[in-house]
């Protein structure tokens, strides 16, 4: 069973989103069940059930993970296939975010097209990956950090920006006859308290006490002229000019345009 995997095929995200499919993947995706096993577990008849099964299997959520006899009966006993599921934007094609349409390193729209993006790159490449029988060469870093002022905030981001272009601008050769383009995506958004928090404005980390988590993901990642089918041979639409813009001010999205706030402003910290 895979960790996590994502759902490219609208076909199977719209199984994957009934809720009674979903709680069959999360029960299988404790263990192995038959179909009379998730009767008595979602409270439904063992006929609904594998009917629900076999949809699922068709899709390739779940898959036959053994035979046992019972009595008379040889039952199924299914698993899913991975532990999580993805659902990639490819599965809403004609709707999928493309953070090429507009650039706006303070807009936390534009963070999100990125990140969507980075799940479809990252699931196609994973799939032709797979397909090739190949390993896939990625790489991210996952942090914390707590800033004391907004000031402390913009000085981190503009240290980051300079050090990340410096890199590129080392590393990049766009002359390389046999070089394989890398897509480098660099986060930075205020964390989010846990749920349980009741405090107010406890969704989104706000004040003096706020901590910003620091993502930085650098791998493959397939462009508009990649072909993810062959696995991890795709070449992603890269050059000299991927480097991260300069602009080091932070601001939080405040309202339906997304930036009101002055950049840079302490007061909106």
């Amino acid at each position: 069973m895979l960790d996590v995997t994502v759902i490219e095929d609208a076909e199977a995200a719209a199984v994957s989103l009934d809720p009674i499919r979903a709680r069959l993947l999360a029960e299988l995706a404790a263990g192995p069940a038959s179909a009379a096993m998730l009767a008595g577990r979602v409270g439904l008849p063992r006929q609904k059930v594998n009917y629900h099964l076999k949809t699922l299997e068709r899709h390739g959520l779940v898959e036959l993970a053994g035979e046992r006899r019972k009595g008379n009966v040889t039952e199924r006993m299914m698993r899913a296939t991975a532990a999580s599921y993805v659902i990639s934007p490819a599965a809403l094609a004609a709707v999928q975010p493309d953070p090429d349409r507009f650039r706006d390193q303070l807009s936390a729209r534009w963070l999100l097209a990125l990140g969507a993006r980075l799940v479809r790159d990252v699931g196609s490449l994973l799939t032709g990956a797979a397909k090739a029988r190949k390993p896939l060469a990625t790489y991210a870093l996952d942090g914390e950090v707590t800033f004391a002022s907004a000031a402390d905030r913009a000085a981190f981001i503009e240290e980051l920006t300079a050090g990340v272009s410096a890199l590129i601008r080392k590393y990049h050769d766009g002359d390389a006859e046999a070089g394989r383009p890398h897509r480098i995506v660099v986060a930075v958004h205020p964390t989010l308290r846990p749920a349980t928090d009741t405090r107010a404005g406890a969704g989104l980390d706000a004040g003096p006490d706020a901590r910003t988590g620091v993502e930085i993901g650098a791998g493959v990642a397939a462009g508009p002229e990649a072909r993810p089918e062959t696995g991890p041979e795709a070449r992603p639409e890269t050059g000299p000019e991927a480097r991260p813009e300069t602009r080091p001010e932070t601001r939080p999205e405040t309202g339906p345009e997304a930036g009101e706030a002055p950049s840079g402003a302490p007061s909106t910290y």
